[in-house]
């Protein structure tokens, strides 16, 4: 099927009478690489979290959308991004996680490179024992560093390079948020762990921002954050998601907290949000602990979620944290089921897309109107060239 098939006139309406995306957005090729380029290379997408690389010289060779990066802490301690690859022949450089003690070396010709990407020994280029040569100028060989940029902890990419600043396009989140503009800890390998699932990375996204679903896909949580205690946050082109004006900390066995993050408003004694910030990136903040989502799609139908649990204060109590995680990872896994039910339903060719309530579908609506938007305007600049 060509991306022209997919006509997304209908996704742009308003809600009370918008369609979904059409089904080619989650089962067609074509559409799903077109997608990659509008969606997740030419905006900022989340990658990993600077904890994956907590100490200078910590280095982790990741794969997205079929590019190979290195995710690199450098020995002034600013985490980075570069493309996984020598410059000399394009071999891959760092294959498994590992400390850089001395500099990056290619395995195949043993060019060598600093931890901040420059290109620091060329051994024999000029021929046996001559390790330079006229027409190898280093100083422009360095590796090809991505446009990063580190929020909430997350390590956010921008491939293309074309968009603006991260703080001037997340500028209102950032200012939504800005109580907690505050040190956030990783909780460790006991705050992290990964779900793989069978569906479009969109899905995971269109259901992580609304509340509708609470009362029959998460009955637990909704006892005492009941539906009617949401409301929806929602800012076209950028974010969505909810909010609920009942939170209830977590206790433990020895009726202890976690530690609240310093200085917050009234408004946080009881409150909490959860908010999909466009492509791939879902946040959740609460007046003790935080979380991130990144969203990797792995293949047109499956996506691995990447979930970490960050605190107030380092190395918050070990029992409590312990609970946080599995209580959390229960929420996130009564989810899967949905996520893959949608991507099998997608198979079913009379599907138009579906509806939205006008009610309670707002914050899905939104996304769906933001996909369509970047394609179009993609599309028309393609079709401008």
């Amino acid at each position: 099927m060509s991306t022209e098939a997919t006509n997304l006139n209908d996704v742009r309406q308003p809600i009370e009478r918008a369609n979904g995306l059409p089904n080619a957005h989650y089962t067609d090729p074509d559409v799903h690489a077109e997608e990659t380029r509008a969606l997740m290379l030419d905006g900022w997408a989340g990658l990993a979290v600077a904890a994956d690389v907590p100490e200078p010289g910590d280095a982790v060779p990741m794969e997205f959308l079929g590019i190979p990066l290195l995710l690199l802490r450098d020995r002034e301690g600013q985490v980075r991004v570069f493309q996984n690859i020598c410059r000399h022949r394009g071999m891959i450089l760092v294959d498994e996680p590992r400390k850089i003690e001395g500099a990056i070396r290619c395995p195949y010709h043993s060019w060598c490179y600093s931890t901040q990407g420059k290109l620091v020994s060329t051994p024999h280029v000029g021929g046996p024992g001559q390790n330079t040569h006229d027409g190898i100028k280093r100083e422009d060989l360095g590796l090809i560093e991505v446009r990063s940029h580190i929020w909430r902890e997350v390590v956010w990419i921008n491939v293309s390079g074309t968009a603006p600043g991260f703080e001037e396009a997340n500028a209102k989140l950032i200012a939504r948020w800005a109580e907690f503009d505050k040190p956030l800890y990783h909780g460790g390998a006991d705050s992290a762990f990964r779900l793989d699932v069978n569906c479009n990375w969109k899905l995971a996204v269109e259901n992580y921002c609304e509340s509708y679903h609470l009362p029959w896909v998460h009955p637990g949580l909704n006892s005492y954050s009941r539906l009617e205690d949401h409301y929806h946050i929602e800012e076209p082109g950028q974010f969505s998601g909810q909010g609920t004006l009942v939170y209830r900390q977590l206790t433990g066995e020895a009726d202890q907290v976690f530690e609240d993050f310093d200085g917050l408003s009234a408004k946080w004694d009881t409150a909490a949000e959860y908010i999909a910030v466009f492509p791939n990136v879902l946040l959740g903040m609460h007046r003790d602990h935080a979380f991130a989502i990144i969203l990797v799609p792995e293949a047109m139908d499956r996506t691995s979620e990447h979930i970490h649990l960050f605190y107030a204060t380092p190395e918050p109590d070990a029992e409590l944290r312990m609970k946080n995680t599995e209580q959390w990872k229960v929420v996130f896994e009564e989810d899967v089921f949905v996520v893959e039910g949608m991507q099998r339903g997608r198979a079913a060719p009379g599907f138009d897309g579906g509806r939205f309530s006008p009610v309670m579908d707002g914050p899905t609506h939104l996304f769906h109107d933001w996909v369509a938007g970047r394609l179009q305007a993609h599309r028309q600049q393609l079709a401008a060239e």
